[in-house]
């Protein structure tokens, strides 16, 4: 990455970083807490609860079932439920989000019995004092980047891991765009940081362009409320 390219990058991630930390910990945290649990939820968000549900469950499919001994970064790892899941297959999961209220809320649900093991952290998931890992996984985390950004923080990633980096991203289509802009029309004091949709065939195109990685699976998960894209990176 050039200088003048990371600099733009990290002004950018930091604008955006900073607006996340608050929503989550200040305007959103009681009901990301409930969406993330059990506890009964509005039709709305139960759709978003299952589509979460299935693109986790996507994700992790695209890993080893026996993750024994190997690293995994969970970056923005939220309230830890694929953190949990990939610990009990034995992996060692450094599970870090820019909420340090969500990362309070997913150590107090964490299990005690895991395989492998869990290290929480508040922060940047840029941190390069995190070190390399043999899987990232980004689920939902960098929805909310422009495209040039997306791809300079998985090329960074992809640089300091050894198998794949799996993540998601919000595809562009006519519904989504005519949601988000029903959305704007009628704002809320409580509405997340705007989605920054993307075209996935160019996203694609770009990613294959990164040195020592090329573009492995894709898969939709869209319902109700719900919509993401779920894309591997992997290292050659």
């Amino acid at each position: 990455m050039s200088a003048t390219l990371e600099t733009r990058t990290t002004a950018t991630w930091d604008q955006y970083r900073g607006r996340l930390e608050e929503y989550f910990d200040r305007t959103a945290l009681d009901a990301w807490a409930q969406l993330t649990s059990d506890a009964p939820v509005s039709k709305i968000r139960a759709t978003v609860r299952a589509g979460r549900d299935e693109m986790r469950n996507v994700l992790l499919s695209w890993m080893p079932a026996d993750l024994t001994g190997l690293r995994i970064l969970d970056a923005g790892c939220g309230t830890g439920a694929l953190a949990v899941e990939a610990a009990g297959r034995g992996a060692d999961v450094v599970a870090i989000d820019v909420s340090a209220s969500l990362v309070n809320i997913a150590q107090e649900r964490a299990p005690t019995d895991l395989k492998g093991s869990i290290d929480w952290r508040a922060g940047d998931m840029m941190s390069p004092d995190l070190g390399a890992f043999d899987h990232v996984v980004a689920m939902d985390s960098l929805i909310h980047y422009p495209t040039d950004d997306i791809v300079d923080v998985l090329g960074t990633l992809s640089g300091r891991t050894r198998r794949s980096v799996v993540f998601t991203v919000t595809p562009r289509t006519p519904a989504l765009m005519l949601m988000l802009a029903a959305g704007k029309l009628f704002p809320r004091a409580d509405r997340a940081p705007a989605i920054a949709p993307a075209h996935i065939d160019a996203l694609a195109r770009r990613l294959a362009a990164l040195p020592g990685c090329s573009v492995g699976r894709s898969r939709r998960v869209q319902g109700g409320f719900y919509t993401s894209q779920a894309l591997e990176l992997i290292r050659c």
